[in-house]
């Protein structure tokens, strides 16, 4: 995911938050082959918070959405048991993350590093912006 989404005429007043391939070890995949144990899953995660919400002016945790957001929330979901797709995965993490009342947009992708001896990897990548409306 870039920055370039910042852009985004909903979004150019937001700080960007990232965390970048999240390696977690997960029951994964709808192939036979897939569901015998888990696999190398990379999540990665950018979040747009308005400045107005996210700028400290005492340099404290309580005023800045917390990193740990994103790492717990994917750690959750995994840990619910086998999901069948990347697509289902992303979605999880983005309803979740999503409910959390300053997060203006997210984008979620996440990647299976090992499924070809040919490529770094497949994956899929969403992006949703909460409606201003």
């Amino acid at each position: 995911m870039n920055s370039t989404l910042l852009t985004h005429p909903h979004l150019a007043d937001c700080r960007r938050l990232f965390l970048r391939n999240f390696e977690i070890m997960m029951n994964i995949g709808v192939y036979e082959s897939e569901k015998n144990g888990p696999q190398r899953v990379l999540v990665n995660v950018d979040l747009y918070v308005p400045l107005s919400d996210n700028t400290p002016t005492e340099d404290k945790l309580l005023e800045v959405v917390d990193y740990n957001l994103m790492r717990n929330t994917i750690q959750a979901i995994a840990a619910t048991g086998h999901i069948h797709l990347l697509e289902t995965l992303c979605d999880r993490v983005a309803d979740k993350i999503m409910q959390h009342r300053l997060i203006r947009a997210i984008g979620v992708s996440a990647e299976k590093p090992d499924v070809y001896a040919d490529s770094e990897g497949v994956g899929v990548e969403i992006f949703r912006v909460r409606s201003t409306a």
